[in-house]
């Protein structure tokens, strides 16, 4: 028999007890999870972590018929923002342990997906069994046509399937208006391309994050605020540009390829984006001086390594276009040669003394931190 106590855990990722039965998490108790379940029910009867939070019940029974010392509880994430849900259920999962005292878990999920968690909880607590709850179907065509319709009724994928479709069939019309069949194909494999490297790079966790920060500074009355939203408009017009740039060479020489558009992209866009970069350091640093001192250390050397990147940047940019004869590029092979040389010079200095600098800050923070524990005592 298991000593200490156990945690029947059931772990909700995608918050469908929020977000369907409006239930706060975690419940804690079994009163709270079968209040949970039953809410679930009536609200989405097909929803499979119905079955996980049931079983998790079960199983808790089992234990205490035993004479086990157990607790139960249900965490949960957030139903569209993964990385977020992720660092709640860590925070509940804290308060779990705090008012339950249980010394190990068995966790109870309803899928693969719930499982990524497993790292998160084992970081707090044992781990000694994983139950994963299958519902048995009839796999038959109509089964498998209902499944799918339930799949792009859920927000989490249709966003994820109808916008970036709807957006490129929507380009491609326009340009068929415009009298640019040539380059409606393009457009297509350029939107589904981007929104996929989007996808896959987490792009759309960044996105998320920058909402967040724009909420949480404009709630807080920060000075980053005005320079959040500076910055997202500075990066409009340096795309808009970037991709203005792309279509000029485009119209000169179609036979350009991917690396070319690339680079004719950054060309076009890098001044832009710079700026962008050192508006938002500028009031990330104003910030952090203004509110969390200690930490200033950390963000000093942002303004410097965004130059540093964009020159980097432009010279790769205005190099490669060169030598590759691009038509019409005012640049020849030779100044992009010195363009090239000139700024990773310059960018490889500005990292280095952002560098310097930050250490400067990170001693004089010590310092002052060093006098104020000396001063309390």
């Amino acid at each position: 028999m298991t000593t200490g106590r156990t945690l029947v855990l059931s772990v909700d990722r995608d918050d469908d007890i929020g977000w369907k039965a409006h239930i706060e998490s975690p419940a804690i108790g079994r009163a709270a999870c079968l209040k949970a379940a039953n809410t679930l029910a009536l609200a989405d009867p097909e929803d499979s972590d119905i079955n996980a939070i049931f079983s998790a019940i079960r199983i808790y029974d089992e234990l205490t018929e035993n004479g086990e010392e157990t607790a139960i509880a249900v965490v949960a994430g957030n139903h569209l923002h993964m990385i977020e849900g992720d660092r709640r259920i860590a925070t509940s999962l804290e308060q779990v342990i705090k008012e339950t005292q249980a010394t190990n878990c068995i966790l109870v999920t309803d899928g693969a997906e719930d499982e990524y968690v497993i790292p998160i909880i084992q970081s707090r607590i044992p781990v000694s069994s994983i139950r994963r709850v299958i519902v048995n179907q009839m796999p038959n065509l109509e089964g498998t046509y209902y499944i799918l319709k339930k799949f792009l009724d859920d927000p989490k994928i249709s966003r994820m399937v109808f916008i970036p479709l709807g957006l490129a069939m929507i380009l491609y019309a326009t340009a068929y208006l415009l009298d640019y069949p040539g380059v409606a194909t393009i457009i297509v494999v350029g939107v589904i391309g981007a929104y996929l490297l989007y996808k896959g790079f987490g792009f759309d966790e960044i996105v998320h994050s920058i909402m967040d920060a724009l909420r949480i500074s404009l709630s807080r009355g920060r000075f980053s605020f005005v320079t959040y939203t500076t910055t997202i408009l500075l990066i409009i017009i340096g795309f808009t540009v970037g991709f203005t740039n792309v279509l000029k060479f485009y119209s000169t020489d179609g036979s350009l390829g991917l690396v070319l558009y690339l680079m004719t992209f950054i060309y076009g866009s890098i001044e832009w984006l710079i700026v962008a970069g050192l508006v938002t350091s500028v009031g990330v640093i104003i910030d952090v001086y203004a509110n969390e001192r200690e930490g200033l250390g950390k963000v000093i050397v942002f303004p410097f390594f965004v130059i540093a990147l964009g020159f980097i940047l432009y010279g790769a940019s205005v190099y490669i276009i060169s030598v590759s004869g691009v038509p019409d590029f005012p640049l020849s092979a030779e100044v992009a040669a010195d363009n090239i040389l000139y700024s990773t010079v310059i960018g490889i200095i500005s990292a280095v003394v952002g560098v310097i600098i930050q250490y400067g800050v990170n001693k004089k923070m010590a310092e002052l931190r060093k006098q104020e524990i000396i001063e309390v005592m």
